[in-house]
């Protein structure tokens, strides 16, 4: 998600499951070639495994990014076509490919023919008055042809004329069971749906039907229940990692961070939900809130913040 899922971002929900696969934020051709790649495609090392979104719908600069995306260590190298916002629709990319089929089947075809890494698509159901029916069985077809096994479809239109890109994630209804048919209809294909799904319950229903989820906005502002993601999707045994357990694992990175001049807030706003719905979580969100910006802020905003949502059974003892 533009603006959310970075790399520090990335950082703390893999403290949570070690097996969920992270995506970054949508980073343009253009600024993959020309712009500063340590900032825009570096990530640690602990975010494996971790893929690459790409924005664009030049065939040849695609495969030169995707190149690029694997030559950095990305496991997977997604293209978005499902994105509805301004910029992206300005730029000819995002939603709005999803009228030229044709033309993402070309670019996936040619960053499959790049890379050796998996590359995979993101997409809606269609866009304005498209029958979504045909167009995303089109383009999923189309771009099976061109040797992509991997789809990720939000389950909804794009209105691409009238409704904002906030608009666009709650208004055009829902329809699952359309993505559900797309996987029994191409069972061959790997099938993931995403929108709109805010638990693991639904995740698990989801999955009854189709080969993964997608959770966006729920796993960022809820990110605590990601601790439960490797035991309840993917079958580990032991312990979930509960929020206090993902904030010690979470500490050594703040503090490599902040040891090469990152503010501190650039990683606390990642956690504010990390206590959602636990005793102390306003207090939690108050202090990195107020404390994360101020100049010279360290890990003892952390620490201070922990008092706030400390077990009882800590503060007894």
């Amino acid at each position: 998600m533009m603006d959310w899922t970075d790399r520090h971002c990335r950082a703390l929900h893999r403290t949570l499951s070690r097996h969920a696969l992270l995506y970054t934020e949508m980073v343009t051709t253009g600024a993959v070639l020309h712009g500063d790649r340590e900032r825009l495609l570096g990530f640690d090392d602990m975010e494996h495994p971790v893929a690459l979104q790409l924005g664009g719908s030049e065939p040849a600069d695609l495969a030169a990014a995707a190149r690029i995306g694997e030559a950095e260590g990305y496991d997977e190298i997604n293209l978005n076509v499902g994105c509805p916002s301004d910029r992206v629709q300005s730029g000819r990319f995002g939603a709005c490919l999803m009228r030229e089929p044709e033309l993402v089947a070309d670019c996936m075809a040619a960053m499959g023919q790049a890379v050796k890494v998996p590359v995979t698509l993101k997409c809606r159901i269609g866009v304005d008055d498209q029958d979504p029916a045909e167009s995303l069985f089109r383009l999923v077809d189309l771009c099976a042809q061109a040797g992509v096994r991997h789809f990720v479809v939000h389950a909804r239109k794009a209105l691409l004329k009238g409704l904002s890109p906030k608009e666009n994630r709650d208004v055009p209804p829902l329809d699952y069971p359309l993505v559900w048919r797309l996987k029994a209809e191409r069972p061959a294909l790997t099938i993931c749906i995403n929108g709109g799904i805010a638990s693991l319950e639904e995740a698990e229903r989801h999955l009854e039907h189709v080969d993964g989820v997608m959770m966006g906005r729920a796993a960022y502002h809820e990110a605590g229940l990601l601790g439960q993601v490797d035991r309840r999707i993917f079958g580990e045994t032991g312990e979930d990692v509960s929020a206090h357990e993902a904030v010690r694992r979470y500490r050594p990175y703040v503090e490599s961070q902040l040891a090469r001049g990152v503010h501190m807030a650039a990683m606390t706003r990642h956690m504010l939900g990390l206590f959602h719905g636990q005793p102390g979580a306003r207090a939690w969100r108050r202090i990195l809130t107020v404390e994360g910006v101020k100049a010279g802020a360290g890990v003892e905003v952390i620490d201070a913040a922990l008092e706030a949502v400390r077990p009882r059974e800590a503060v007894a003892a």
